[in-house]
C-alpha cells in the first residue's frame, strides 16, 4: 500500500513563495518587511509569472488579482499557505 504524498509545511511554502517573489521581482537580497509588490516594481506581467510559478511548482491555484489585493509579502504568502491546505490540523 502506497502512502500519499506529505504536503509541504508552512515553512516550506513561505520559503519557496518569497523566492519566486525575489527571484521574478529581481530581489537578490530579499525583499525589505514591509515592501510591497508595487513598490518592487510589480506590474501584471510579474504578477502572471508569480503566480504561474506558484501554480507550478506547489500546484496551489493563485488568481492574479490575489496578488494585487495583498500586495505586501507575508499576507500573500499566508493566503498562499491557508490555500494550500498547509498547517491544516
Amino acid at each position: 500500500m502506497q502512502t500519499p504524498p506529505t504536503a509541504p509545511s508552512a515553512d516550506a511554502i513561505s520559503t519557496q513563495v518569497a523566492a519566486i517573489w525575489n527571484d521574478v521581482l529581481r530581489v537578490p537580497d530579499g525583499a525589505p518587511a514591509g515592501a510591497t509588490f508595487f513598490e518592487l516594481g510589480g506590474q501584471s506581467i510579474s504578477a502572471v509569472r508569480i503566480t504561474a510559478r506558484i501554480e507550478e511548482e506547489l500546484g496551489v491555484e493563485v488568481d492574479m488579482g490575489d496578488l494585487f489585493e495583498d500586495p505586501d509579502l507575508a499576507t500573500f504568502i499566508r493566503d498562499i499557505t491557508a490555500r494550500s491546505g498547509a498547517g491544516a490540523a
